[in-house]
């Protein structure tokens, strides 16, 4: 999870939004929120985002539990003046402090807030992120901040060529192994769903251990997990034992990029979800893309965008009990697939 950070100056914050985000914005514009001088969320969009970008960005702060604000703009002065000023005025018009309105390009920063040119230098104040106490801090608790966003998407995309076989192989011989076990259901299972669902929550319990101890699955495991997960009380098991622990980002991450296609969209749910509790918003918008392009109706996947568009925070789930389903509609069991030649 990432950490909350201490702030002394402008540079600090610069050199804190990139492990806030997990990769180093361009052309962005990125609104922070701020409680007793510490980070606690960071918000970015695209520069060219489309009008009533700023009404988005006011109602995330308004969502937020801060006091004060800051807004940044990385990129040229033409592109990130209007941005900014009409992002901090409308802010501020809500109530809250903003403490600093940045512009950042080329390792310098332009404050709207100073006209001293002393400090606030007209051809910009130099930073050094490298070098700062946060990014040094951030590194040594494990924290990491990728090139730019496509850096981050590339980290779950599929895996190609031989591990890709493997997974294909792999895959048929869990399709093989859940018809078998569907074919010697215990008398009273009606359509083998609680066989599914047994075997399913061990299979979640398996990943989820190996994964807490440093460890991973095996293409056989994951396979088998992916055939299993596409009956929704077993994504829902998974669902309701997935933490907020940065362990949990890794596994629904692993198995993500090994999964078939055609079962990608409930393990990409999955990583959305443990991304967003554990603060990677970037990556939980990933998972979610990954999820609706293999399935632009899955639920889950729909859900957990409303989530991050209303800008909800994690800490919504203090206030509530994990409900025991959360699933809609009836459960049918998957058929296997055919084998390909």
């Amino acid at each position: 999870m990432t950490p909350t950070m201490s702030l002394r100056s402008p540079a600090d914050m610069i050199a804190a939004i990139p492990y806030l985000l997990g990769f180093h914005p361009t052309e962005s514009m990125v609104v922070v929120g701020m409680r007793d001088q510490r980070i606690e969320f960071a918000a970015r969009g695209d520069l060219d985002a489309p009008p009533g970008s700023v009404d988005y960005y006011t109602a995330v702060v308004l969502r937020q539990d801060v006091e004060a604000v800051a807004v940044l703009g990385y990129g040229p002065a033409d592109l990130v003046d209007g941005p900014v000023k009409e992002t901090s005025a409308a802010l501020e018009e809500h109530g809250l402090t903003l403490i600093e309105a940045l512009r950042v390009s080329d390792d310098r920063y332009w404050s709207y807030l100073c006209a001293n040119p002393e400090c606030c230098p007209p051809d910009g104040v130099p930073y050094d992120v490298a070098s700062s106490d946060i990014a040094v801090a951030a590194t040594l608790s494990g924290q990491v901040a990728l090139p730019d966003r496509q850096a981050l998407v590339r980290r779950i995309e599929p895996v190609s060529h031989l591990a890709r076989e493997s997974m294909r192989q792999a895959t048929e011989r869990a399709d093989a192994r859940l018809a078998e076990m569907l074919g010697a259901v215990a008398p009273g299972d009606v359509l083998g769903g609680r066989a599914v669902r047994d075997a399913g929550a061990a299979a979640v319990r398996a990943a989820v251990a190996r994964h807490r101890e440093g460890g991973q699955l095996t293409d056989d495991e994951v396979a088998w997990l992916t055939v299993l997960l596409v009956h929704l009380p077993v994504r829902d098991y998974a669902w309701e034992h997935t933490g907020h622990e940065d362990w949990f980002v890794d596994l629904w991450a692993d198995v993500v990029r090994r999964a078939e296609e055609e079962l990608v969209a409930g393990p990409a749910s999955l990583l959305a979800y443990a991304a967003w509790r554990s603060g990677q918003g970037a990556l939980a918008h990933a998972g979610i893309d990954r999820a609706l392009a293999a399935d632009p109706a899955y639920a889950m996947a729909l859900l957990m965008r409303d989530v991050l568009q209303r800008a909800i925070p994690p800490s919504t789930l203090d206030q509530y009990p994990v409900p025991e389903q959360t699933r809609a509609g009836a459960w049918r069991p998957r058929a296997p697939r055919r084998a390909r030649a």
